[in-house]
């Protein structure tokens, strides 16, 4: 049996959209967060300050609006067949992200993901705070996840694949024994094993030897 762990980066690879931006939508708030995510992209702020940012806009939005964002999320294509393959051949998956455990818990569920760690949102009395609730889920979180779930399934670090799209994912992917970049940004592309194009993960099977 070829049994690898593989991690996946949740926006733009397990699902199709950004959910920051789908819960901003919900907020009114686009325009700003769009604008602290373009000062994140061009150097001014790291990850965590431009997280904690973003969330801030939030603050106030009913809980509830949470659902209608996980109505409108869409899982990649390809997703369940990869993860039904890697684990028929004994291995495990696992979504990490810089997002949120309100939108991903059910979509994790559904997929039967045997780990996942994001960001939650902070809640009092039915609305959001603007507060990330906990500690921030970053790259080095990212790349702590790999190697922690790689001993806690017993598969070695030889047989990880990490797979993304962003900068937040580079330290995972180095230490992943295959970085897969999927429909990445360009410096991703340049510095992963392999380029998947195509926004589908059960292109990542054949990679493994698990489809031909």
């Amino acid at each position: 049996m070829s049994a690898f762990l593989v991690v996946l980066d949740a926006d733009s690879t397990l699902l199709h959209d950004e959910v920051i931006e789908l819960i901003a939508a919900e907020a009114g708030t686009e325009p700003l967060v769009a604008s602290i995510t373009a000062r994140a992209m061009h150097g001014e702020l790291d990850f965590v300050q431009s997280l904690r940012e973003r969330v801030g806009t939030f603050a106030g939005l009913p809980e509830s609006a949470l659902v209608r964002v996980r109505a409108r999320v869409t899982v990649t294509k390809g997703a369940s067949e990869l993860v039904t393959a890697v684990q028929a051949a004994g291995g495990a998956v696992g979504v990490v992200s810089g997002g949120f455990h309100e939108i991903l818990d059910p979509i994790a569920a559904a997929l039967g993901l045997d780990f996942l760690r994001a960001n939650r949102l902070g809640v009092a009395d039915g609305r959001l705070t603007g507060e990330v609730d906990g500690p921030i889920v970053d790259a080095v979180a990212k790349a702590a996840s790999l190697v922690e779930w790689s001993e806690r399934s017993g598969i070695p670090l030889s047989r990880t694949v990490a797979v993304g799209d962003g900068a937040n994912d580079l330290q995972m992917m180095q230490e992943a024994a295959l970085s897969v970049a999927f429909n990445a940004k360009p410096v991703v592309r340049e510095r992963a094993d392999v380029a998947v194009n195509r926004r589908d993960l059960s292109q990542v099977l054949p990679l493994l030897g698990l489809r031909g």
